[in-house]
């Protein structure tokens, strides 16, 4: 009898582990939204990490035990945000490609409690008096990732914080411009979703 439970549990594992290996290598997290502020004012958000809490959905100034230090430039390529402690783990992330106030580029770094290193694009594109900011996030699925995979869709989890994010960049960038135009004030009118 002990002999068929091993050798059972030692086919489940082996077809886990071959269902595992099956999922895709590479994962990518996309969400869209309207911001009621031109191109300029919004790119000015993003490419300043000193201006991040301002609007991040993860909002790293509240989070208790947390340390965090800016490096080099104070905003565009070279310049980082690292933290450590907390509840968010350690991570840090870099600015890599700044195209005023149409794209920028961040290498994303994780340190723990998992290590994995991904590429966050920020797309910025005149819209209806205002800007349509894409905000994507790449990288690749490691084993651990995978694994997590079959009970938690990345797509679902982190997408969510997108929403949030993006909203929250909206709310930033319509205090700190005064709308421009007709179609820009009637979107400032307009609350923002709640999510």
């Amino acid at each position: 009898m002990v002999v068929k439970l091993a050798t059972a549990a030692l086919i489940l594992v082996v077809a886990l582990g071959a269902f595992v290996a099956t999922r895709p290598d590479t994962f990518r997290v996309e969400r869209n939204a309207h911001v009621a502020a031109p191109p300029a004012t919004v790119f000015a958000l993003i490419n300043d990490l000193h201006r991040f809490d301002t609007w991040n959905p993860y909002r790293f100034e509240l989070a208790p035990g947390l340390s965090k230090s800016f490096d080099g430039p104070n905003e565009g390529p070279g310049a980082r945000f690292t933290w450590a402690g907390g509840k968010s783990g350690d991570g840090r992330m870099t600015l890599v490609e700044s195209q005023p106030g149409a794209r920028v580029v961040l290498k994303l770094e994780f340190f723990k409690p998992f290590a994995a290193t991904n590429q966050t694009v920020f797309t910025l594109t005149p819209e209806n008096g205002g800007t349509r900011v894409s905000w994507s996030m790449d990288g690749d699925n490691t084993l651990m990732g995978k694994v997590m995979s079959l009970v938690v869709n990345m797509d679902t989890m982190i997408g969510k914080d997108f929403e949030k994010g993006l909203a929250n960049l909206d709310t930033a960038a319509r205090g700190s411009a005064p709308a421009s135009s007709a179609s820009a004030q009637a979107d400032a009118a307009t609350p923002a979703p709640a999510l």
